[in-house]
């Protein structure tokens, strides 16, 4: 059901050397790329009436319009299971408690005596979140980016989830609800890149943002690669990834669900277990197939994901081994159930998101620790890191000198300028004292 990779006897490669021994999924956005880039243009030129074209394309409805009435979000909210509800506002609580210590204060540091540096955070102005809802409904996805840009206090907020032919042409209606919840009351019925695109191109109905965020499949990352530079993206999110740093005190029955647990996502989900333990890794072997056999999901994700060459059981000689390995692989999630597993969770150099020991599974994280589940993939967690407040924000300069602070540094300006060949910068400080250098 999952393969090995033995890693044991040699010492393991240093770099790139390493990462190309690992098992990743293939996730070509480049030739995505090719196929989007002309239904975004499409978008850019027939707004609108592109949108309830590819409507009734890629998702199969007749679309009257592609904004979702207010009626139907209170109806989606009103309407929604007691239980789901407390759940979604569980999840919102702590995620505003995580999120909220985010948020940077202004600083001011005085460089020299008359001389400062301010550095301010300023929200993004407006911002377009996306919520998938292919194989799966994520209200979870909702949470996971309104409230950091709500934190953030960026000051509107469209979303966009795909149409559903079960509902009316309409969003699940749990997304509905999830956006009512959150007070987003700017909702589309609009998926993919076709969704991507209304938002940075703007239509008759959604005004053009200046940031996207949110996960989605091949078509949302290569529009979102198509409109970097035009707009902010978060990430160019692939296939979801866990990885688990384990050894023989880890209870295989806990290895085995979680591995599970991302694998019913995609059937390019990858699921890998790390290990210096023989034992564990034949025990984790036996418990998959039982566990699976008693799920959903199993022929169409979750075996195609197991037995993928993105997903692998990983045997290494030690757990410093282990943790070589798992920072080369750069996981979107990584769980370490080892024994001391906080202090080999803090060595940890390179992850979207770690959880640590047996009670901290990948799904929690999911729902309703606090944290965001919108993490890097792909072995991006080596330079991206997940969303967050800061995500929305921009750091901006504000330089204050007065005269005398300026005349006490002008000799160094002119003088790298000129180095540059660039001597109207030195001038710029000279007409301000008569053209003459100050005398230090």
């Amino acid at each position: 059901m999952i393969s090995r990779i033995d890693l044991r006897g040699d010492a393991l490669p240093e770099g790139g050397a390493l990462r190309d021994l690992l098992p990743r999924a293939e996730f070509d956005v480049e030739a995505a790329l090719e196929k989007v880039r002309p239904i975004c243009e499409d978008v850019h030129h027939r707004g609108t009436a592109a949108l309830i074209e590819y409507a009734q394309k890629f998702d199969g409805v007749t679309l009257e319009q592609v904004r979702v009435p207010a009626e139907a979000l209170k109806t989606a909210l009103a309407e929604l299971d007691p239980a789901v509800r407390a759940a979604l506002e569980e999840s919102i609580r702590r995620a505003r408690i995580v999120h909220r210590e985010q948020r940077r204060g202004e600083h001011t540091t005085q460089v020299v005596p008359g001389g400062t540096v301010t550095e301010k955070w300023v929200p993004v102005e407006r911002v377009g979140l996306y919520a998938p809802g292919g194989r799966s409904v994520y209200p979870s996805s909702v949470v996971m980016n309104v409230v950091p840009a709500q934190e953030a206090g960026v000051e509107s907020i469209a979303l966009a989830s795909p149409p559903q032919k079960e509902f009316g042409g309409l969003p699940h209606p749990t997304i509905l609800a999830a956006c009512a919840l959150l007070g987003v009351d700017e909702v589309y019925a609009a998926g993919g890149a076709v969704a991507v695109a209304m938002f940075a191109y703007g239509t008759e109905d959604c005004l053009p943002v200046n940031m996207v965020t949110g996960p989605g499949n091949i078509w949302v990352a290569a529009a979102k690669r198509y409109f970097t530079g035009r707009i902010g993206i978060d990430t160019e999110a692939g296939p979801t990834e866990i990885a688990v740093l384990a050894d023989s005190t880890a209870d295989p029955v806990h290895v085995a669900a979680d591995l599970i647990s991302q694998a019913e996502h995609d059937p390019l989900a990858a699921a890998v277990l790390v290990t210096d333990s023989e034992e564990l890794a034949a025990a984790v072997e036996r418990e998959l197939e039982p566990q699976v056999a008693a799920t959903k999901h199993v022929e169409d994700r979750i075996k195609p994901a197991l037995a993928g060459k993105q997903s692998a059981i990983v045997l290494v000689d030690s757990l410093e081994d282990g943790l070589k390995v798992v920072d080369a692989y750069g996981a979107e999630h990584l769980e370490i159930q080892t024994a001391d597993a906080a202090a080999w969770a803090a060595r940890v150099r390179n992850a979207g998101a770690i959880f640590v020991g047996p009670w901290a599974p990948v799904s929690l994280g999911d729902y309703c620790a606090g944290s965001n589940h919108v993490l890097p993939t792909g072995g991006c967690a080596c330079h991206s890191s997940g969303l967050s407040v800061q995500s929305f924000l921009r750091g901006i300069h504000i330089v204050d000198y007065t005269r005398d602070a300026l005349a006490e540094v002008t000799h160094h300006v002119v003088t790298l300028a000129e180095a540059e060949d660039l001597p109207a910068h030195g001038a710029a400080l000279k007409a301000r004292f008569g053209w003459k250098v100050p005398t230090q």
